[in-house]
């Protein structure tokens, strides 16, 4: 069947700053994956959080394109850059913490790390004393216990001091993405449109 309305009459996808953004994916639903993403992660951090991370940033650079700036705190614009800017750096947050919890020079904090390793060697303990029974019949298999638990423990004991950081990290990488989003926009708006 032919569709009445006119081919004209559609609101053209944007593709550029100036253009209006209605239509585009929202930043919300972005946001929304992010934090998803983040209430699955219990326990400790896993690298495909950092996948989760990267694609979610990857959608974001791909699809979504700020309005035309316009000077004003309470403009469209600014109202846009905020959501922006603070959604890329939920997912910055996101895809760093695996690497947060793992790599003491990007988290250094050794008293923590320090207290962690503490919790994992009592575990060991805890563990050796819950299954003495397997001392004298299955040594390797009380190893392996131990040492699972230990580990276990010890992430578990990362993962929730570097999610207490997380939030530093996103608002660092948000405010220098709309700071250097704003600037670049009102560089290219006072420029005049490109072709």
């Amino acid at each position: 069947m032919n569709d009445p309305s006119p081919q004209g009459a559609r609101n053209p996808v944007s593709t550029g700053a100036g253009h209006n953004t209605a239509g585009q994916p929202g930043v919300i639903g972005i946001a929304l994956a992010a934090v998803l993403a983040a209430a699955l992660a219990q326990g400790s951090w896993q690298w495909f959080a950092t996948y989760i991370g990267v694609t979610l940033l990857a959608v974001v650079f791909a699809f979504y394109r700020l309005p035309a700036w316009t000077p004003g705190i309470r403009s469209p614009y600014a109202r846009n850059l905020a959501a922006y800017s603070l959604v890329v750096g939920l997912c910055v947050a996101i895809a760093v913490a695996p690497v947060l919890q793992r790599w003491t020079w990007l988290f250094p904090m050794p008293g923590t790390r320090r207290a962690c390793a503490e919790l994992g060697k009592y575990e060991v303990i805890r563990v050796g004393a819950a299954l003495a029974d397997l001392v004298g019949r299955d040594s390797i298999a009380l190893a392996y216990a131990q040492k699972a638990r230990s580990h276990d423990a010890v992430a578990v004991c990362l993962a929730a001091t570097t999610t207490q950081w997380l939030p530093v990290y996103a608002v660092g990488a948000a405010v220098l993405v709309g700071v250097g989003a704003w600037f670049r926009d009102r560089a290219r708006s006072r420029r005049g449109p490109q072709q």
